[in-house]
């Protein structure tokens, strides 16, 4: 019994600490948790002070099997999971599945950032034990967010069809998101005009260069904050005065201004700024950014990229001082190392994301990397070894030239020149970074400006003028959703990638190239928020998912980390918000109208019969009396059930009493449209396709049918969408229908609605038309999945209706992406028809077999 166990997170890992440990010692992976809540209950007792309920997962069942056989065989188990609050936490679960095998005494808990030998060997050199403070704070995440889901989802469900969940931090994100899209929408734009010259020296040198009006009489004329300032030309009259004033003046120098630009290098980053860089400057999606991290961090490369300090280690520092002065020059290195100050809440024990050995130069990384891990290490590296280098030094120098007879019309250029690049010779040259912020627009900026001096006349080459508008905010990306959670105090580094994530598999926003949209059903749920909160705020109750509220959480969340609170008592202030928040959320309909619609149906004499389809009874009689027993027996009805109560009355609009049927509103239905029973009578001796699924979703073409002929029964008018549908299906079984050319001439199918088309779509269906080998078709339970099914009924769709819907043409995407590589030029077209990242593809039903075995 002298080996050692040794439990890290994942296999890749696994295999590198085992060659720098040895062989005393053998390393296993549990691939991520092994033990979590149950996945189809709370799992959560909020009445024994919120006492979780953790079960084995899927995975984990084995994967614990394998390790408590292993224990068994060792002395003492070293619990090596990553060094943050998840890490901490699988460690303890760890411990928990396994302290029947091995005396409490003999579990150690290690921690490094980094994977090379040096450093592993030094954790194993002074094990500790678990950090409970840090498992309670991940525990009570945890246990926050599950109440949120299970508790809060279900309202949110009742009242949105389609919407899936609320989160606690997802919620707040969407939030930002669709308050952007109102702000933009309500944006109103100015008309302005902007001036400027091509002008030259009358002598030597003779290259023409740019300037731009920026003061009239000494007032600023560009924008600020997005709206014209009180000096800029708003109409063309003012344009036309200005431009007859100019015609018949000279262009004199005013004034050359010459300064020196102190720039310090950006500090290295942390989880957010890598992030939100590697989305800027690659395109990469964060969740990309922090898989493609991962695998450096298991190469050795990189330190841990979960972190949100911007601490270096002094050894580091001074690595990277000498590589700094070996490659470089002494001139590049500062007297002392630069310091980066964290902000309050962050962990400095923990490091900046940095490369572990400053001398290996992108390129020369040792191990072999894909183009996309390169390109992220290079980010890395230059961003690093800048921050420890000197200062950049830019010379600026600014010509102002003035014109004009009755009115004073002041130009400027602005021309900068490098003096002594400093951090810039690694990190590269930053395009605008030397450029003035002031916001006022009014600069001109240029490559290059010849010597000018004062008093100096100036040749007009051409007068440029332009009619612009202003511009709304831009929607968020990615990147600047993080960095506006990052500025609220919303969310934690680990966190960011999965909240990304979750509002795209949620369906709540859509990718427009690179920016953030909401679809329809994200701003419903920010409605139904929204509303809840100005009841909140009537009754003096705090608003679960208001930006202040979740920043205040992740702050007590880092209190219990710190051992200043419990978690407990955490939880016990949290849990009345939620159920506050339950409780206002729940739309109900009042119980006046509710009583008179009852009124209005006890007059109703002759019920329309009973419809039966599928399994469920149509009844309006029975569902009248329902109701009212339930509303007798003090209940009230939901906002839903009251809509479909007022439109049980305007159904028997022709038994109601006129005073009531006005004071209700009462309108009678719209009659079936005259062609509707014509087109179920043709699809009624079709042979239909067997039910397919897709996604959440089965399709059956059959069953829609009777449920229209159910409806149509029962006097009700369809919808559009379920006659759009109709028309789809006569022109899918159109080889069943004899002589088609006259029915659809009959019907008119070929007149489609006018609908406004993304025009992506087409372009995206055809490029998925290349695909020749599809995925498999998987099973989620009783559900099928079928990619191949799922692109047909789209495509049909979309030959039908002309669009699809925001949801649809977001899901079509997501699958392209799975497929990458049987569509030609995928990477060079994602910009351009805002198609995702390449994804990994669903493996076939071999390769699943092959990788069981």
């Amino acid at each position: 019994m002298s080996k050692n166990l040794v439990i890290v997170e994942s296999p890749a890992k696994a295999k590198k600490i085992n060659q720098f440990l040895g062989k005393d010692y053998i390393v296993m992976a549990s691939v991520g948790h092994v033990r979590d809540l149950p996945p189809k209950k709370l799992g959560v007792d909020v009445e024994k002070n919120f006492e979780p309920e953790y079960t084995a997962t899927t995975r984990g069942k084995k994967i614990l099997k394998e390790l408590k056989a292993e224990a068994k065989k060792c002395e003492n188990v070293y619990l090596a999971p990553d060094p943050d609050r998840e890490g901490e936490a699988i460690a303890w679960h760890l411990y928990e599945a396994l302290k029947k095998e091995v005396a409490d005494e003999n579990f150690f808990r290690v921690t490094y950032n980094e994977i090379t030998k040096s450093a592993i060997l030094a954790a194993f050199e002074q094990p500790e034990k678990i950090d409970m403070d840090r498992v309670n704070a991940q525990q009570a995440r945890r246990i926050l967010d599950r109440l949120v889901g299970f508790q809060g989802s279900p309202v949110v469900r009742k009242q949105i069809r389609g919407a899936n969940s609320v989160g606690r931090v997802q919620t707040v994100a969407l939030r930002l998101v669709v308050e952007r899209e109102k702000e933009i929408t309500d944006f109103e734009p100015e008309t302005y005009f902007t001036v400027g010259a091509e002008v030259r020296k009358q002598e030597a040198p003779l290259d023409p260069f740019l300037v731009k009006l920026a003061r009239i009489n000494g007032s600023p004329i560009g924008i600020k904050d997005r709206k014209l300032l009180p000096g800029a030309v708003k109409t063309m009259e003012q344009l036309e005065g200005i431009q007859n004033e100019l015609n018949n003046s000279p262009l004199k120098v005013s004034d050359v201004i010459t300064k020196e630009v102190t720039r310090r290098a950006r500090a290295p980053f942390i989880t957010s700024t890598l992030q939100q860089s590697a989305s800027g400057s690659l395109g990469f999606a964060p969740a990309r950014t922090m898989g493609l991290a991962q695998k450096l961090y298991e190469s050795g490369l990189i330190t841990y990229m979960r972190t949100d300090s911007f601490n270096i280690a002094k050894s580091a520092q001074e690595e990277c001082r000498t590589f700094i002065r070996e490659s470089y020059g002494a001139e590049y290195l500062p007297e002392k190392p630069n310091f980066y100050k964290s902000k309050g809440a962050a962990q400095e024990a923990h490091e900046a994301i940095r490369p572990t050995d400053p001398s290996v130069e992108p390129g020369r990384e040792g191990v072999k990397l894909d183009p996309a891990e390169q390109k992220l290490y290079r980010l890395i590296w230059e961003r690093f070894v800048a921050s420890q280098m000197v200062p950049a030094r830019i010379g600026r120098r600014t010509v102002e030239i003035e014109a004009g007879s009755e009115n004073t019309y002041l130009f400027r250029a602005t021309a900068s020149d490098i003096l002594f690049p400093g951090y810039m010779k690694a990190s590269g040259i930053e395009a605008a970074a030397d450029k003035p912020k002031n916001g006022d627009g009014d600069e001109s900026e240029t490559d290059k400006l010849p010597p000018l001096a004062q008093g100096e006349n100036l040749d007009v080459l051409d007068w440029l003028t332009e009619q612009k508008e202003t511009k709304p905010v831009a929607r968020y990306t990615e990147a600047s959703l993080i960095r506006a959670l990052e500025e609220n105090g919303v969310g934690r580094p680990s966190t960011y990638a999965a909240i990304m994530s979750k509002l795209d598999e949620r369906e709540y926003v859509v990718k427009e190239k690179r920016s953030l949209v909401p679809t329809d059903l994200g701003q419903e749920l920010i409605t139904l928020v929204l509303r809840t909160e100005a009841k909140l705020k009537t009754d003096n109750k705090v608003d679960l998912f208001e930006a202040r509220f979740t920043a205040d959480m992740e702050t007590k969340l880092d209190d219990v980390e710190g051992g200043k609170i419990e978690w407990t008592d955490m939880m016990q202030e949290f849990y009345p918000s939620l159920l506050e928040w339950i409780e206002h959320a729940k739309e109900t309909a009042e119980p006046a109208f509710v009583a008179k619609c009852f009124d209005a149906l006890e007059n109703v004499s002759e019920w329309a019969p009973a419809v039966k389809s599928g399994r469920r009874t149509y009844d309006d009689n029975k569902t009248f009396e329902d109701l009212k027993e339930k509303v007798n027996e003090g209940e009230l009805l939901s906002k839903r059930q009251g809509e479909m109560l007022h439109k049980m009355c305007c159904r028997y609009i022709k038994q109601v009493p006129g005073g009531l049927a006005t004071e209700l509103e009462l309108v009678e239905p719209e009659a079936v449209r005259g062609d509707t029973p014509r087109k179920l009578e043709l699809l009624a001796n079709v042979t239909f396709e067997e039910p397919r699924k897709s996604g959440k979703r089965t399709y059956d073409d059959k069953k829609f049918v009777s449920s229209l002929g159910d409806q149509i029964t029962m006097g009700k008018r369809l919808s559009d969408r379920q006659v759009g549908y109709l028309d789809t299906l006569l022109t899918k079984y159109s080889d069943q229908l004899e002589n088609f050319d006259a029915i659809r001439a009959e019907l008119k199918l070929d007149e489609k609605p006018e609908v406004e088309a993304d025009p992506t779509t087409a372009p995206v269906i055809a490029l998925m038309e290349n695909i020749t080998e599809w995925a498999e078709p998987t099973m989620r339970g009783k559900r099928e999945f079928n990619d191949k099914t799922f692109f047909d009924s789209i495509s049909l769709q979309f030959k039908g209706k002309g669009a699809l819907s925001d949801r649809q043409l977001a899901a079509l995407k997501k699958m392209a992406a799975r497929y990458y590589e049987q569509i030609p030029n995928y990477t060079e077209l994602m910009d351009q028809y805002g198609l995702p990242a390449p994804r990994k593809p669903k493996p076939k039903k071999e390769d699943a077999a092959d990788a069981a075995e």
